[in-house]
C-alpha cells in the first residue's frame, strides 16, 4: 500500500491550502501533478526546494511527477509576491537553464526508470510559442472574465495605493498563461493537480476554472506555506544573496553551514520539510534535542541529509573537516587536506596580510610575522609576549619564540595561518 500523500504532506507542515475533495482524488488512483519553476537561472536556490521535495513526496507516495520550466512565462514576469516585472530571456538561455534545472532536480526525482510514475520535465515554452496573440484571447481569454481576474490577491496587492508601481497588461495575463499550463497539462497528461507555494493559489485556481469550463474536467489545487525564518530574517537569503544548490554558485561548506547555523525552532520545522526521514525517526529525534540541545543533534542531522541529497557523501564530509578547521580541534594536516576553495571559504573576513614567498622561503621568526610584517599585533613586546605565553600556533600548532615560518608551513603552496589563543585567527598570504 502506497502513502497517503496528504496525509505525508500534512504531518510535515506542509500544506497551506489543499482544494476539497484533492484527499479522495488522489486516493483513488495514480495521478499526475506538476510544479512550476521559474527558468532564470541555471540553478534551483533552496526557496525552491519546497516545492521540488512535495513533488519527491507525491513520486514516493506512487504518482507521477512533472516539473514544469516556465520558459514562456519566465518571459514575462509572476506579478505575485514581487513589486517589479522581471528580465526578458532569449531562447538559448532558457534552454541551457532548462537543463541545467533538469540535472539538480534528478536529485530528487527519479526522471530514468521506465515505471508508470516516473518524472517527467516539460516547458511551457514548447505549447505557447505558436500561440497567436488572437487566438489566445479568443480560446482562452473569452472564458475568464476580468472580474474574476481582478478579485485575485496578487492582483490586488499591485493595484493597491500601496504599491510603488502600476501592473503591466503583460502581468495582469500572466494568471491566463499560467492558467492554460494547467489546461494543457490536463488535456495531453491527464495532470490533475497543481501545487506551488501559497502566493500561487491565485494563479493554481485560475487554471482549475479554465479546466473545468474548457476541458469540463475537475482540476485541484494544492499550496505549501512559504517558508520563514523564526527570527523573521528571510529565509535561504545571506548577506552574500541565495543559498544555490550549485556548487560553483554557493560552496557545498556554505550550504552546510547554512543548514548547520539554523535556531532550533526553525530546525525542527526543516528537518520535516527538507528530509526524506520518518516520522518517527524525527520525534526521536527532537526529544533527544530537547534533552540536550547543546548537542545541536537536530541541526547536526539536517545538515547532513540535505547536503548529501544536494552535493555528496564526500562534499558533505569536507564540510564537516572544514567547520572543524574553524572551531574544534583540527590538525596542520587536516588544513593541508583543505583544497583551496573550501580554504578561502573558511576563513572569509579572517584579517590577512601578504608577505613575500622570498622572505618565507627565506625563514621568517615569529616576532616579524606577528608584528612588523603584518602588523597583526600591535607591537614586538605584544608578539614576545603572546610567544612567551604559549599562546601562539601556526597552522593549529603551538610554537615558540624561536620558531622560523618556512615554505614547509604553506597551505596550498600560499596560505599560512597564525593564531593567538583560541579567539584571534590570522591568515599570512604569500605572493
Amino acid at each position: 500500500m502506497t502513502k497517503n500523500f496528504i496525509e505525508e504532506l500534512t504531518w510535515r507542515g506542509m500544506v497551506h491550502d489543499v482544494m476539497p475533495g484533492t484527499e479522495e482524488h488522489l486516493n483513488e488512483a495514480m495521478r499526475a501533478a506538476y510544479v512550476g519553476i521559474d527558468p532564470t537561472a541555471d540553478s534551483l536556490h533552496i526557496g525552491h526546494l519546497v516545492s521540488v521535495m512535495m513533488l519527491r513526496h507525491f513520486q514516493l507516495c506512487g504518482h507521477k511527477p512533472f516539473a514544469l520550466v516556465g520558459g514562456a512565462t519566465g518571459m514575462i514576469g509572476d506579478p505575485s509576491g514581487k513589486s517589479a516585472e522581471r528580465n526578458l530571456l532569449d531562447e538559448a538561455t532558457l534552454r541551457h537553464n532548462q537543463d541545467a534545472l533538469k540535472n539538480q532536480l534528478a536529485k530528487f526525482l527519479d526522471f530514468e526508470s521506465d515505471t508508470e510514475n516516473s518524472a517527467v520535465m516539460v516547458n511551457n515554452y514548447d505549447w505557447m510559442k505558436n500561440f497567436s496573440f488572437l487566438g489566445f484571447i479568443r480560446d482562452v481569454g473569452k472564458h475568464i472574465t476580468v472580474n474574476y481576474m481582478m478579485s485575485k490577491d496578487s492582483v490586488k496587492k499591485r493595484l493597491s495605493s500601496e504599491a510603488a508601481e502600476g501592473m503591466s497588461f503583460t502581468e495582469f495575463t500572466y494568471q491566463l498563461v499560467q492558467g492554460y499550463d494547467f489546461l494543457h497539462l490536463f488535456r495531453e497528461h491527464n495532470c490533475s493537480l497543481q501545487m506551488g507555494g501559497s502566493d500561487q493559489w491565485g494563479n493554481i485556481t485560475t487554471g482549475t476554472e479554465l479546466i473545468r469550463r474548457i476541458a469540463n474536467g475537475k482540476g485541484y489545487a494544492l499550496t505549501c506555506p512559504l517558508i520563514t525564518k523564526a527570527d523573521g530574517t528571510k529565509f535561504g537569503k545571506t548577506e552574500s544573496g541565495n543559498i544555490w544548490l550549485d556548487p560553483e554558485r554557493t560552496s557545498p561548506y556554505k550550504f552546510y553551514q547554512y543548514w548547520v547555523n539554523t535556531s532550533d525552532v526553525d530546525a525542527e520545522r526543516y528537518i520535516k520539510i527538507f528530509t526524506f526521514l520518518s516520522r518517527e525517526e524525527i520525534e526521536k529525534l527532537v526529544e533527544n534535542h530537547k534533552e540536550a540541545p547543546h548537542l545541536r543533534q537536530l541541526q547536526k542531522t539536517l545538515a547532513e541529509e540535505i547536503t548529501v541529497t544536494v552535493h555528496s557523501r564526500e562534499d558533505f564530509e569536507n564540510a564537516v573537516k572544514a567547520s572543524e578547521v574553524l572551531f574544534g580541534k583540527s590538525t596542520a594536516q587536516d588544513l593541508k587536506d583543505l583544497n583551496e576553495a573550501t580554504f578561502l571559504d573558511v576563513f572569509e573576513g579572517v584579517p590577512q596580510a601578504e608577505v613575500s614567498k622570498e622572505a618565507i622561503n627565506n625563514g621568517l621568526d615569529m616576532i616579524a610575522a606577528l608584528s612588523a610584517e603584518t602588523g597583526f599585533l600591535k607591537s614586538n613586546g605584544e608578539a614576545r609576549r603572546a610567544l612567551k605565553e604559549n599562546s601562539v600556533s601556526v597552522n593549529k600548532e603551538k610554537v615558540k619564540e624561536d620558531y622560523q615560518l618556512t615554505s614547509e608551513d604553506l597551505i596550498n603552496g600560499k596560505y599560512i595561518i597564525l593564531n593567538k589563543g583560541k579567539k584571534n585567527t590570522y591568515i599570512i598570504r604569500a605572493v
